[in-house]
């Protein structure tokens, strides 16, 4: 069961081949962990939800509240029978219809779907995960490249890239070069007492997950937090590196070419994270 603007449907013949998010990558989606109906980080999403649909003019509706927006998703969660479980929540929002490149109104629609998942918590993965850099296309640094929009095509040709050489994942470069992003998420790099991630201005996503962890890292008293722009250079000159979404928390990576690479960070940062989730 899905929910379409409000009302509760089952997925089949919902969606029109006219709609602006399906015909022009017209819309912005938000994915969302759920926690035994505790829908995690949810003020973070919803308000850069907002500043999303501000940069896109859209029309924000007057009922469009983060009460109003959790009900919507609790009734989902609720249609599905996971209420008591964990879940992964996409909410998207999308113009309506109308118009070609130039909408005939910003008004907007949207829907919500659910899945289950298995992990309650954030567990790290002590398991091998390989990456390599994707170099056929590359991201602009731009704020239109910091939203989470239906325009994801150079994410699904690289995921594709990777699943065809054996890789768990692959790390985006920007026009300028620069590494900014992994396929499914942001990333930060240790080295020494140093933790550093790509700034926005270049492009990388505005992730929630990464507000988290920057957040964390902030309470590391022998490490220091650096927002710089990264090279493919430091990439083996780093302690360790690791990949970071709402769905799986910390993905530490274990090998980028010849260097392997280890977690201990990641573990620090994931108990503090955990231990934020508990007692929020």
């Amino acid at each position: 069961m899905t929910n379409y603007n409000g009302n509760i449907l089952a997925e089949t013949n919902i969606l029109s081949t006219q709609n602006r998010g399906y015909a022009f990558g017209d819309a912005l989606f938000e994915t969302i962990k759920a926690s035994h109906g505790k829908l995690l980080f949810w003020e973070d999403h919803y308000f850069r939800l907002m500043a999303s649909m501000r940069i896109m003019r859209m029309e924000i509706p007057m009922n469009f509240t983060m009460e109003f927006l959790e009900d919507q998703i609790q009734n989902t969660l609720k249609a599905n029978n996971l209420s008591a479980a964990s879940a992964r929540v996409k909410l998207m929002v999308h113009r309506n219809e109308g118009g070609l490149y130039l909408p005939q109104t910003n008004a907007i629609g949207f829907n919500i779907s659910v899945k289950q998942l298995e992990d309650e918590f954030y567990q790290l993965s002590e398991g091998f995960y390989e990456v390599d850099l994707f170099k056929d296309y590359y991201i602009s640094p731009s704020l239109l490249s910091t939203l989470k929009t239906n325009n994801k095509a150079l994410h699904v040709v690289g995921s594709i890239y990777a699943n065809e050489n054996n890789l768990n994942n692959c790390l985006i470069l920007n026009t300028n070069k620069h590494v900014v992003e992994a396929l499914n998420g942001n990333v930060f790099l240790v080295k020494g007492n140093t933790i550093k991630t790509p700034p926005l201005s270049d492009g990388c996503l505005k992730g929630v997950m990464r507000k988290q962890i920057i957040d964390a890292i902030k309470t590391l008293e022998d490490y220091e937090l650096i927002e710089e722009s990264v090279s493919p250079f430091e990439l083996q000159k780093s302690d360790e590196i690791f990949i970071t979404n709402v769905i799986s928390g910390i993905i530490p990576v274990s090998k980028y070419r010849k260097k392997t690479f280890g977690n201990e960070v990641a573990k620090t940062i994931l108990q503090k994270l955990n231990v934020k989730i508990r007692l929020s």
